[in-house]
């Protein structure tokens, strides 16, 4: 059994690979997306991340539907006990920001789909800087208290903000941040690197970075002269046009094929050796792409890897 990972001060322990949800519901249809959550609580994982906007942005979706979908799947698979399912709020169509009132109506509506009756791990998504951190915290704590969420974290929040929260929550014993989820990749390191991470890294919080992979550059399949379609194929390929990206793939490379394991699996690894992460966020279409992810579980970089991959994408 892999060993699991302690999230930051929580009494949650995690697999060191976050399975990302933002699929579910968008390219993986209900069918596929029970087969890459099955393939990946097969492989160990137990850590599942989501947010009540996912897939909003799609023709015909309202938002919900990827909570929709893990929801369904922990029903019929009778798992709930086994999974650590992380939602967000501020961003639904229906729950746009983080007033009181918002958050706890939000919540309400992404326990309904979730078909649960508490959320482990619950995100403010994008901060608001128009809302007090008092009001939002004091709102979290009830959720907490009511039994409705076990744990609160941050995602997409100014190291000012963070600790302003943090210190409210000390300052009146309530619920306090566990876990901050930040954009931190080898070819987006100032995006996290820097105040957040010593702010993370004093205070004991646990990164869980998301576009992990960069959308999809990471994984290696972006190269000069070939095409790649797809949902992400723009924002990924802009990598190659810069030396930082091309030096990063030709470290990714070398160190893959020394421990013949995919270019993703190397990128996952560096980032889960990074201080402070406790698991990197990626997300599979479809049950082929997971093998990739998960090995990030059985992968140990050495010290002089880590250094080539952190030197490469300075």
């Amino acid at each position: 059994m892999t060993s699991l990972r302690k999230l930051g001060t929580s009494d949650l322990e995690v697999f060191p690979l976050c399975l990302g949800g933002n699929v579910f519901g968008w390219t993986a249809d209900e069918t596929q997306s029970f087969a890459v959550l099955d393939a990946y609580a097969a492989a160990g994982g137990n850590f599942v991340d989501t947010a009540d906007a996912y897939s909003a942005w799609v023709d015909g979706n309202v938002g919900g539907e990827s909570e929709t979908i893990i929801g369904k799947w922990v029903k019929a698979r009778g798992n709930r006990d086994d999974v650590v399912i992380a939602t967000k709020v501020s961003q639904h169509p229906d729950f746009q920001g983080l007033t009181a009132a918002n958050i706890k109506a939000a919540a309400d509506a992404s326990l309904r789909r979730l078909g649960t009756d508490h959320i482990d791990l619950y995100y403010t998504h994008f901060d608001k800087v128009e809302v007090p951190v008092e009001e939002i915290i004091g709102a979290l704590d009830e959720l907490v208290k009511a039994g409705k969420v076990r744990h609160i974290a941050a995602s997409n929040i100014s190291a000012e903000r963070l600790e302003a929260s943090l210190a409210f929550s000390e300052r009146e014993g309530l619920a306090r941040y566990v876990a901050l989820q930040p954009h931190y990749n080898l070819v987006s390191r100032e995006t996290y690197e820097g105040e957040l991470q010593d702010l993370a890294e004093r205070t004991g919080l646990a990164a869980v970075p998301y576009y992990a992979l960069a959308s999809g550059f990471l994984t290696g399949k972006y190269r000069e002269g070939e095409v790649v379609e797809g949902a992400r194929a723009a924002g990924a390929g802009k990598h190659l046009e810069t030396e930082r990206g091309r030096r990063v793939l030709a470290a990714l490379d070398d160190i893959a094929e020394a421990h013949r394991v995919p270019v993703a699996t190397v990128a996952l690894a560096w980032l889960a050796a990074r201080p402070t992460v406790a698991a990197p966020i990626a997300s599979a279409r479809t049950v082929e792409q997971l093998p990739a992810l998960v090995k990030v579980a059985e992968v140990r970089l050495t010290e002089d890897e880590v250094t080539r991959l952190t030197e490469a994408s300075a």
